[in-house]
């Protein structure tokens, strides 16, 4: 089967509430088998993107919170290349 590209949620929000409709759309049993094979592949992309966006928030912080000095010294976040 090949995979279909998928589009990333505008928000980390936004895949959260996604995640839940999904999950919600699953347990409660009304779909068929191929819908939910199909929510279950989305479901994983969405948990993906949502590590992504959490680590990279992690990095940003490590990096606010770093200084020589002791105290909290700014700096540029760069995004990673795909």
């Amino acid at each position: 089967m090949a995979k279909k590209t998928q589009v990333p949620p505008k928000s980390f929000e936004e895949a959260l509430t996604e995640l839940e409709q999904i999950l919600a759309d699953i347990e409660g049993g009304e779909v068929g088998l191929e819908i939910s094979l199909a929510k279950f592949e989305r479901g994983m992309f969405l948990i993906s993107h949502c590590r992504g966006v959490l680590g990279a928030a992690e990095k940003q912080i490590e990096l606010l919170s770093k200084s020589s000095t002791g105290g909290i010294d700014a700096q540029p976040y760069e995004e990673p290349q795909d």
